[in-house]
């Protein structure tokens, strides 16, 4: 669990989240498969919040609707107080798989995101947080020659360096080893202290949820209601 210092410090730049009554089904052929069912949730500026539940139940599909990557079909999704349109650099979702390009390098992968933007100057940002993800060596590695563990860390130091003020988390330390996936934890603890995001991480591990989150919310089986919350 983080510290309530910490989240004091992370308040000053995360996004507030307020989601009212959102609903969500797909078309699987002639059927309407229901997803979401009534979910409203707020998040805190700067507050990481847990959210749990069994496969299947929409975890990622919420995260998607909040990249701005699904449309809405029903219901209110504000980022502060203001309706959330499509996709936006200060909204950046971390998927279960690495999603790098492969004809780019590591760095040239993690440098992305800015320089699409039209920012300069970040290389060294960008190398610090490749170090801290344990890459410096793979620099310069094509995502072929990376494990699945480290394209993942590639991945996450990419969504870090774009700062955004809401980061949301699709299982991003699975595919790691234990002993990667507890200094991965450490680093993800310090850099939401440091960048103050406010962050929604969709994970299967309790111990995680506690060790990462300010609160935890609990979905139940498709389709996806909160059903209980914990403050940690």
């Amino acid at each position: 669990m983080v510290t309530a210092n910490a989240t004091s410090q992370a308040a000053s730049t995360g996004a507030a989240v307020s989601i009212s009554h959102l609903h969500h089904a797909f078309s699987l052929g002639k059927q309407t498969v229901p997803v979401l069912e009534n979910i409203s949730l707020q998040l805190r500026p700067g507050e990481s919040v847990a959210l749990l539940g069994p496969s299947g139940c929409g975890k990622s599909t919420l995260l998607r609707l909040l990249a701005g990557l699904e449309p809405q079909q029903a219901g209110q999704i504000q980022i502060d107080e203001a309706a959330m349109g499509g996709p936006g650099p200060e909204r950046i979702l971390v998927f279960q798989d690495p999603t790098l390009y492969p004809w780019l390098t590591v760095r040239q992968n993690v440098l992305l995101g800015p320089q699409a933007q039209g920012k300069k100057g970040l290389e060294p940002k960008a190398d610090a947080l490749i170090s801290r993800m344990g890459l410096q060596a793979f620099s310069e590695a094509w995502p072929r020659q990376l494990s699945g563990g480290m394209a993942q860390r590639a991945a996450l130091a990419r969504a870090l360096l774009n700062e955004p003020r809401l980061l949301l988390l699709d299982e991003p330390l699975g595919k790691l080893d234990s002993l990667t996936r507890i200094s991965m934890q450490r680093e993800l603890i310090a850099l939401w202290q440091q960048q103050g995001y406010t962050s929604l991480l969709v994970t299967h591990d309790i111990e995680e949820a506690l060790l990462l989150c300010d609160r935890v919310l609990i979905m139940s089986p498709r389709p996806g209601r909160i059903i209980a919350e914990f403050a940690l």
